[in-house]
């Protein structure tokens, strides 16, 4: 019988497991039971308990009544601090937000909200995620609820959870320090940093007609094409379709005739897997905001033409999730 499945009825039970740090994301709501409460002094609880004792030793010694009263009393307000801070965290409700996909080597911004059920407010509460320096707080209104946005630097691409976060309070009298771990089951996506390499030129696709800017704007009509399935069914010529047996889908010249394909195999061979990534990133920006038609080719991973944010925002997805050992499956 190993040690935590003895402990498997006793309160000792959570503290095993945040000291083995085996606590898995908590989905849904998450109370703060008692029994997820811990409370011990702070530097200046101790420092004050000191004092006190120092006091009571004077007061003996000399024999002071007044002393007595006066060490007592102190001794009084600190005992009834300790439920007080308590209290102040204790079945608080913690509720996973939202949170948005960011480049690698900027800060995610994880989103949880706090819900308080009690007709008396929670002062100054604290949060920090593990491994991080960064102190967010705050105060929870009686019957309400407030939100925590915690940052988490994204050091890689790929998945990024939210490491486990410390609530702690020591509200009223700073002398306890109330904390509890919870770690909500939150991830975002990490998109690879872009470089600042240009766009390349529009190189002609075939069956698509010129792909190059003639200058001349960005909606000058200039032909008619096959219809395919991943053309903007606003280009689409539907009075031309209505006379002949198939779709037909308008050509413009300047920019809107732009349609780029960014191929993996194109790039340099001395560049590395992250080096690559970084510079089709910074090509799916750029071809977005120009507004252009463009195809991403990975190893393994084939996205057609296309535009829009759907469209960016798949295509930074494969370029995020790419894992050369698993070319296309995830």
């Amino acid at each position: 019988m190993n040690l935590e499945a003895a402990l498997k009825h006793s309160q000792l039970r959570d503290f095993y497991r945040w000291w083995k740090r085996r606590q898995p994301p908590e989905h849904g709501r998450v109370v703060l039971s008692q029994r997820r409460v811990y409370i011990l002094p702070t530097r200046h609880g101790i420092t004050f308990a000191i004092s006190l004792l120092v006091m009571l030793i004077g007061s003996v010694n000399y024999g002071l009544s007044l002393g007595y009263v006066l060490t007592f009393l102190l001794a009084g307000m600190a005992v009834i601090s300790i439920l007080h801070t308590f209290r102040n965290l204790a079945h608080l409700a913690v509720t996973a937000g939202k949170v948005e996909p960011v480049f690698a080597g900027s800060a995610a911004s994880f989103e949880i909200y706090l819900e308080n059920e009690r007709s008396e407010a929670r002062l100054a509460i604290n949060a920090v995620c593990a491994g991080s320096d960064a102190v967010v707080s705050a105060d929870v209104p009686a019957k309400d609820s407030a939100r925590f946005t915690i940052p988490v630097i994204a050091n890689r691409r790929g998945w990024l959870e939210l490491p486990r976060v410390t609530l702690d309070t020591r509200y009223p009298l700073g002398l306890f320090r109330a904390w509890s771990y919870v770690q909500p089951a939150m991830r975002t996506l990490v998109y690879p940093k872009p470089d600042n390499s240009p766009l390349p030129r529009p190189t002609p696709l075939e069956g698509s007609g010129t792909a190059t800017s003639s200058g001349s704007g960005s909606e000058d009509f200039s032909g008619l094409r096959p219809y395919q399935p991943s053309d903007s069914p606003r280009h689409v010529a539907w009075k031309a379709a209505a006379h002949t047996e198939g779709m037909l889908t308008k050509l413009f010249s300047g920019r809107a005739a732009m349609e780029l394909i960014f191929d993996w195999r194109d790039l340099p061979d001395a560049l590395a897997t992250e080096a690559r990534l970084a510079r089709l990133t910074r090509w799916v920006l750029l071809a977005h905001e120009q507004g252009a038609r463009y195809a991403l080719t990975l190893p393994g991973r084939t996205i057609a033409l296309g535009d829009g944010d759907a469209h960016l925002a798949g295509c930074l997805q494969e370029l995020a999730l790419f894992n050369e050992s698993d070319t296309g499956q995830r």
